[in-house]
């Protein structure tokens, strides 16, 4: 083979579109035999058909239609689309993504030293387990590792970040050698499926991750790397952006199928749909129940399947009436329905005056402050022990309701536990916002960009206020917004662990223990409600103890992945209807 490209020959091939024709000339000019078989290499979740490998539009396309049912195949390096839509209108779309390149050439490495996690390669079943369960968390195909062509015949490379703190897998990405992959004159490589854990507190991990490919591929003597992102993905584009990708004129061909579905639709009734509606809607679709969309901003919608009509908003549906919707709004009635029902719950009154309000806090120590109906974690404050504390969290509270609860405070962990039809259907134990100090950036900043990355994460539903509580949070820790928090140190920021104000969920609803089964289940029937959320706090999620602290008449079912929630839901509003098969 002759030597790498030139410098200037390479600035000529920028521009250019790879094909069918430019590759078979470039093989010729450096000796090498012209590729007989089109090349497609298996990358766990579908194939990747390298389009300028095929001799005519009509081979791609038969290979696309060939694409084995739960995967999904990719042709990229496609010069004509037009040629090969034209044959298969009906089964084949054009991708919405852009093809980005980054000439090596033009890479600069990274000022900044991030710190708190290590790369290294997938090796082990538990590491194909761990990333797996990230892709879904993230909406993305899971691998089958038997399936991956193997790395000897031109197969790719999983790596992924793990934290060398607690040894989670917080990110991964793919990367592929075309030099290995198909003979690529051009030394070329591609990057596919980075994806970064939401919960994840470490800075810089997805830039990590793409600099790390880049610089090995680098390291083997390669020139460029593709990737492929979708067109409206303006944060990916970003970093992109910075690190010196652009467009590449060339396009990807994938099949109609449940997986591609949005990309080939278009947005569906639920694009303005947040989260918690959007699931719900996505699963009604997938079983051909009819959705018309009510009120997309108060994620209001109505359900139709073989004559029957629920309305929702959310996961609160026509199936809760509206007495049991009352218990779990007020917060006074859930403490009586389920201390009635002989459930542990602490003790509770109404915020009154300053010395009815003292004598509460003297008998208890420790109090909670709540308003008397309201969600979301709003106004309230935990682990109060002055009364100057609780004097403020009063007035806090009342931005919300003017009724405010006092509560005694209880150790423990946060669990939410989901509950529909009577059944536990899902549990995780919540944690509050936190960050990892760097030693460099004060903690605001690292607020800042943790917020930022929970706002990405879950449409702007999750993000760290900025607010009293968590000034209280930081005063009592020793810090405040402006303080270098030393590297590797975890920090909680929030004494709460709603989600919305950047709390994050651990699944544990494998290991729930029995009683807290039973309390929860006693619960739900006790508020003669069929799809409930239900706080407790526990000493660990399998062991007997706990202390309910309250209900939720519409909890989010898409906090809960990989859980059924949604399928449990919509099977509680239809029970007749078939879940899709993919």
């Amino acid at each position: 083979m002759k030597p790498h490209a030139t410098a200037y020959s390479q600035r000529l091939l920028r521009g250019q579109t790879p094909s069918y024709e430019r590759l078979q000339a470039r093989l010729a000019e450096d000796g090498n035999q012209p590729s007989a078989e089109p090349i497609a290499v298996h990358c766990g979740w579908g194939r990747l058909l390298i389009g300028h490998t095929f001799p005519d539009p009509a081979s791609l396309a038969r290979e696309l239609l060939n694409e084995q049912p739960g995967e999904r195949d990719i042709a990229l390096y496609v010069a004509a689309p037009q040629q090969i839509l034209g044959l298969e209108p009906t089964q084949l779309f054009l991708d919405p993504s852009d093809t980005l390149r980054l000439w090596f050439s033009d890479y600069r490495q990274a000022t900044r030293v991030f710190r708190g996690f290590r790369i290294r390669r997938a090796q082990s079943e538990e590491d194909w387990q761990s990333i797996n369960q990230l892709y879904q968390a993230r909406g993305m195909l899971p691998i089958d590792a038997t399936l991956l062509t193997p790395h000897h015949q031109g197969g790719p490379v999983y790596w992924l970040a793990e934290d060398e703190d607690s040894g989670a897998v917080i990110g991964s990405v793919m990367g592929l050698n075309h030099q290995k992959a198909y003979n690529d004159p051009e030394n070329g490589s591609s990057l596919w499926c980075l994806a970064v854990d939401p919960q994840c507190s470490r800075p810089g991990v997805g830039e990590v991750l793409v600099r790390h490919l880049i610089e090995h591929f680098m390291s083997r003597g390669l020139s460029y790397l593709d990737l492929s992102v979708l067109h409206d993905n303006r944060q990916a584009k970003n970093l992109y952006a910075k690190l010196g990708f652009r467009n590449l004129s060339t396009f990807a061909i994938k099949r109609k199928n449940g997986i591609n579905q949005p990309l080939f639709l278009g947005p569906g009734p639920e694009a303005d749909f947040n989260p918690y509606a959007r699931i719900i809607v996505e699963e009604a679709h997938r079983r051909g129940i009819d959705v018309q969309v009510d009120d997309a901003d108060a994620g209001l919608f109505t359900l139709s399947h073989g004559g029957r009509r629920v309305r929702c908003r959310e996961s609160l549906s026509d199936l809760t009436s509206a007495i049991s919707m009352n218990l779990c709004q007020d917060k006074s009635l859930t403490h009586k329905v389920l201390k009635n029902a002989g459930l542990n719950v602490p003790s509770q009154q109404l915020a009154a005056n300053a010395d009815d309000n003292l004598a509460f806090l003297d008998e208890h120590q420790r109090v909670v402050v709540k308003p008397l109906d309201g969600e979301q974690g709003q106004g309230v404050a935990v682990d109060l022990q002055s009364i100057e504390e609780v004097q403020q969290a009063i007035d806090s509270a009342k931005q919300f309701d003017s009724r405010v609860l006092l509560e005694s405070f209880h150790e423990g962990l946060d669990l939410r536990i989901l509950v529909i039809g009577f059944d536990v259907v899902a549990a995780a134990i919540r944690r509050p916002a936190e960050v990892v100090g760097d030693g460099h950036h004060s903690i605001g900043a690292l607020i800042e960009a943790q917020s930022r990355r929970r706002q990405a994460a879950t449409s702007g539903e999750s993000k760290i206020p900025l607010d009293h509580e968590t000034q209280r949070t930081l005063h009592a820790a020793g810090y405040d917004y402006s303080s270098i928090l030393p590297a590797g140190e975890h920090l909680f920021v929030r004494r709460t662990a709603n989600l919305h104000t950047g709390g994050t969920l651990e699944d544990v609803t494998a290991i729930l223990h029995p009683t807290l089964v039973d309390a929860a289940v006693r619960a739900a029937r006790a508020l003669d409600i069929p799809m409930v959320g239900l706080d407790l706090m526990v000493p660990a999620a399998d062991q007997p103890e706990y202390v309910f602290i309250e209900a939720n008449e519409r909890a989010g079912l898409a906090n809960h992945e990989p859980q059924p929630t949604a399928e449990r839901f919509v099977d509680l509003l239809f029970p007749h209807s078939q879940p899709a098969v993919s």
